[in-house]
């Protein structure tokens, strides 16, 4: 039987099932990835806003890294303070109590013991570089190895370290400059360990000389402590700052993350959908390819 001129509906219909199939492919596509286009060409226009975003976004990642690094070594350093701030608060009330009683057993080794606190602090390191060196890490910063050394040593001559301190990038247009010498913390605790040296060693009951000479140290002790607790002061300030800055990078994360999800990120609700949709029409569209592919001229007059 002659059948009726299909061709041109053929075509057409094979060029909507094409379509539908572009289309049910684009949108399983994006319920894989979770993106509405697998490149930025496929944003069209908002592709220079989220270009712009994953910059800024970039940014402030690289701030919150320096900012953790920072954090970290500002922990150190204030760690290692207030190792001295107590090691000198309990010697200088051994001290106190030596004066008092006039009696005098296991205080030579209390002097020796913070004495050791504070050369171990001070000649810390962070992955092998001393921490209160300043550029001068290739030499510890405290020289004197023993109490002893301190016998008439200058407190100029007891340290390495330069007055160099770091600085790096924690905000947008804000460089923080951080670090501790150790000659800050300890140039004034350099004489009262060399005035217990010198009138050491103690025994068991005090001298009148020992008596002055730890009165002395007492009173050196007070304004090295000073010296300490400022520079500690000083490093939490910085600690807030980072943290602050920090808590400032994480919310500008979310969004900057936010802002570039809106524009990539497909509605997979929406998809789901999408896909049931076009399955739907392009079953239909097989269907219907079918019938007119077999259709005679008989059917075709019904």
């Amino acid at each position: 039987m002659t059948r009726v001129a299909t061709i041109p509906l053929q075509r057409t219909l094979a060029s909507a099932i094409s379509r539908s199939q572009e289309s049910l492919g684009t949108s399983q596509l994006q319920l894989t990835t979770g993106k509405k286009a697998t490149d930025y060409a496929g944003l069209g226009l908002d592709a220079v806003r989220t270009l712009s975003a994953r910059s800024m976004l970039s940014q402030q990642q690289a701030y919150k890294t320096n900012a953790g690094r920072v954090s970290t070594t500002l922990s150190l350093y204030d760690a290692h303070l207030n190792q001295i701030d107590s090691s000198l608060s309990d010697l200088s009330k051994q001290l106190l109590d030596a004066i008092g009683t006039g009696d005098s057993p296991g205080l030579q080794a209390a002097i020796e013991s913070a004495f050791g606190d504070v050369r171990t602090a001070l000649n810390s390191a962070e992955g092998g570089v001393p921490l209160f060196a300043g550029s001068q890490t290739s030499s510890t910063p405290f020289v004197p190895k023993t109490l002893q050394d301190t016998v008439g040593l200058d407190a100029a001559d007891a340290f390495t370290n330069d007055s160099v301190h770091q600085s790096t990038r924690v905000g947008e247009n804000i460089d923080l400059e951080y670090g501790i010498g150790a000659s800050e913390v300890a140039t004034n605790l350099i004489p009262a360990f060399r005035t217990l040296a010198e009138a050491g060693p103690f025994g068991d009951k005090l001298t009148d000389v020992q008596k002055q000479a730890i009165t002395d140290a007492l009173s050196q002790l007070d304004v090295g402590l000073k010296d300490v607790r400022t520079v500690n002061a000083t490093n939490g300030r910085n600690q807030n700052k980072v943290d602050n800055l920090t808590d400032r990078a994480d919310d500008r994360i979310d969004l900057f993350k936010e802002l570039i999800g809106s524009v990539e990120d497909a509605d997979l609700g929406q998809v789901a959908i999408d896909i049931t949709q076009r399955q739907t029409i392009l079953e239909a569209s097989y269907s219907v390819f079918a019938q007119l592919n077999s259709m005679s001229l008989a059917q075709f007059l019904k």
